[in-house]
């Protein structure tokens, strides 16, 4: 119980950490909160083109589902793989993985700041959209859609561990890398388009994505009000996915920092 305890003290102070690293960039938070704010606003907009009517009202909520959705996976997936990149610029890298604490602590509350984040980010700037577009949602299953981008985070989570391997690896352009991983799921994942009109040769990856489901589960539910028990099979498919990905993400993470220790680049940056 005592180690329990610890444990999560340690994961606490964690989310903390990074909480206080916030306050600390403000400004620059604030930037990206406004660009992300923006570009949902924009993505949107791009609904309005369409017929005055049902379909475009339907249209430009498809859009600003697609873009809210993809602003809080983005989120998860860039605090995660980003975080041996943050320990550099701030010089900590070696006090933070030379910590009394098991890795497995650590990477938990760079998760679980991450998910904290995301969803705060992800809710002011859905108020934002959703006061601009005046977006009725009436009939729209809520509870189903929070229960689904809930269960996504978890696979979003070990894809983040498998992109943080990059910095690790690759001390000048390693965080960059892990902009092509996201720029792939974006692509494949149908976040503004349905995969349907992706050509054959690439539509097998979307099936790939659990940005997939996660997108066209939250749709159902918003838009046509599928319930929370029709969306059990999904999420529990989420949860499933993440059950493989994280342990396999966490493998590949320690195999990296093993290497990343001997030849030597743990800590050099530039």
């Amino acid at each position: 119980m005592l180690s329990i305890m610890g444990e999560t003290r340690a994961v606490w102070s964690l989310v903390r950490r990074n909480f206080h690293l916030l306050r600390r960039y403000l400004g620059w938070e604030l930037v990206f909160w406004f660009y992300n704010l923006i570009n949902a606003l924009t993505i949107g907009l791009i609904g309005l083109n369409t017929p005055a009517g049902p379909t475009r009202d339907r249209t430009v909520v498809y859009l600003v589902i697609g873009a809210l959705l993809w602003n809080f996976l983005s989120i998860l997936f860039q605090e995660v793989s980003n975080s041996v990149q943050w320990e550099r610029w701030e010089g900590t890298i070696e006090y933070s993985f030379m910590a009394p604490i098991r890795r497995i602590t650590y990477l938990l509350g760079v998760c679980a700041w991450a998910v904290l984040y995301g969803l705060v980010r992800t809710l002011v700037i859905l108020v934002g959209v959703a006061l601009f577009f005046h977006i009725n949602l009436q009939g729209a299953d809520l509870t189903g859609a929070g229960l689904i981008l809930i269960a996504s985070s978890v696979p979003f989570i070990g894809l983040g561990l498998m992109a943080a391997v990059l910095p690790l690896l690759s001390t000048e352009r390693g965080a960059q890398a892990t902009q092509v991983i996201q720029g792939v799921l974006l692509l494949v994942s149908g976040v503004y388009y349905p995969i349907s009109v992706l050509p054959a040769w690439i539509r097998w990856a979307s099936v790939l994505s659990p940005a997939t489901y996660t997108l066209n589960s939250v749709r159902k539910a918003v838009l046509n009000g599928a319930s929370i028990h029709s969306l059990l099979g999904v999420s529990a498919g989420l949860l499933a996915s993440g059950i493989v990905l994280i342990p396999i993400g966490l493998g590949i993470f320690l195999l990296a920092e093993r290497y990343a220790m001997r030849a030597g680049s743990l800590k050099r940056n530039g």
